[in-house]
Order: C-alpha cells, then sequence, then structure tokens
C-alpha cells in the first residue's frame, strides 16, 4: 500500500489532509514537527512526504537538504505560504519535488502526491501471477479475465502479497504496510480481509497460511 507522511503543525489543515489522502487509499502517517517526522521516516518505507516549510523546530528545506545529501531519495512536496519566486526556486534546489502555496485546493494536493508516489515506486502498473492480474494504476484485478470488485483494504493487502509472491508476509508486516499506524498488531483484521479475499479469488486457492509465518500467495 503506498505510504505517505504529513508533517504540518497545523492541526485542522493536517488532518484534513490526510483524510483526503486516505479517501484515496494511501496510507498516511502525520507529524506535527521535524523531530517526529524523522523518528518515523528512518524507521519505515515513505512513497513520499509532505512538508510544511515552516515548523516549529526549524525549517523543513534545511531537513530535507541535509537528508539529501545522505542519500535519502523519498520525493517531497513542499508547502508553505512563502510565494516568491525565490522561495519557490529554493524549495527545488534544496531537494524539493514539488512546491504548493497556501492557501491550496485539498484535491489538487492529492492529485500531486500521487504523481510524486507513482514516481518514487519504481514498481510495475500491473501485478501478475498464474491467472492473477493487477492494475495498479487503474484499481482493477482479474482473475482469469473476471474483473473482481475490491474494497480498498482489500486491494492493498492484495497489491502488497502479489508484490511479494511466492514469499512469505507475516500479519505484522500486513499491519505495518497495510493499516494506519493505530491499527492494533494483536487484532484478526488481517485474517477477517484474507478470509474475504479468497471467496472473492475463488478456486483454485491462490492465498495459503503458513502456520507461524503469515500469508503466501503463490505455491507454498
Amino acid at each position: 500500500m503506498t505510504r505517505v507522511m504529513v508533517v504540518e503543525d497545523d492541526e485542522d489543515l493536517r488532518v484534513a489532509v490526510a483524510a483526503k489522502l486516505r479517501a484515496e487509499g494511501l496510507r498516511v502517517d502525520a507529524a506535527h514537527d521535524i523531530a517526529t517526522a524523522d523518528d518515523a521516516l528512518r524507521g519505515g518505507h515513505y512513497d513520499c512526504v509532505v512538508f510544511d516549510r515552516m515548523l516549529p523546530d526549524g525549517d523543513a528545506i534545511d531537513y530535507v537538504r541535509a537528508r539529501r545529501l545522505q542519500g535519502w531519495g523519498v520525493p517531497v512536496l513542499f508547502l508553505t505560504a512563502r510565494d516568491s519566486l525565490a522561495d519557490r526556486v529554493a524549495g527545488f534546489e534544496h531537494g524539493g519535488d514539488d512546491y504548493l502555496v497556501k492557501p491550496f485546493s485539498v484535491a489538487e494536493l492529492s492529485a500531486r502526491v500521487a504523481n510524486l508516489c507513482r514516481r518514487s515506486g519504481g514498481r510495475p502498473s500491473v501485478l501478475r501471477h498464474a491467472d492473477l492480474e493487477m492494475d495498479c494504476a487503474r484499481r482493477e484485478v482479474r482473475r482469469d479475465g473476471v474483473l473482481l470488485t475490491l474494497s480498498d483494504k482489500e486491494f492493498a493487502v492484495l497489491e502488497y502479497l502479489l508484490a511479494r509472491a511466492d514469499h512469505a508476509v507475516g500479519r505484522a508486516e500486513l499491519i505495518e504496510h497495510c493499516w494506519d499506524s493505530g491499527a492494533d498488531p494483536m487484532s484478526n483484521v488481517v485474517d477477517v480481509v484474507v478470509k474475504r479475499l479468497r471467496r472473492k479469488l475463488r478456486e483454485p486457492e491462490l492465498i495459503h497460511t503458513l502456520r507461524g509465518r503469515g500469508y503466501l500467495l503463490g505455491t507454498p
């Protein structure tokens, strides 16, 4: 599942942006300052980061510039009230991939984030295994040519398993990549979604349970 970090100290704006991106099927984590974001960014994979420029603990440009020098390649979209040409140029010169001036349309931000995420993945837009085909760009899944109707969560779990076909994927790993950070790792949400997926994918079974290891899409 595509994962995005939103770093914004204005709580109302942070909540609105996160809600819109989640509605588009993205996994979203949020932070109010650079230090909190840094802990998360160093501990997990992200496809895009939305950074407000001026945060309580500094200018995000300084953080991004320093991380770029370390080889960090995650696409960054800067948000800012600074609308001068010099400010926009500085954003691009110091590691930004896109720049959006406040006030802005949340729909436009969502479209820009989607574009950056597509750039970052380097993953094929179509995933296949046996007679199963997933078009990630169109968000369509077919089994033996038949179009299937999946929920956003079912699509995210199947996409993750397909990208790792013939490899065991643990429940905790699926929680980490397909649910928001508040999900309870001890709950049975993964089992419920996988059960629904198996029913929709029909026979012969593609998703197998490996005792003590999780799930495998492919031949056990």
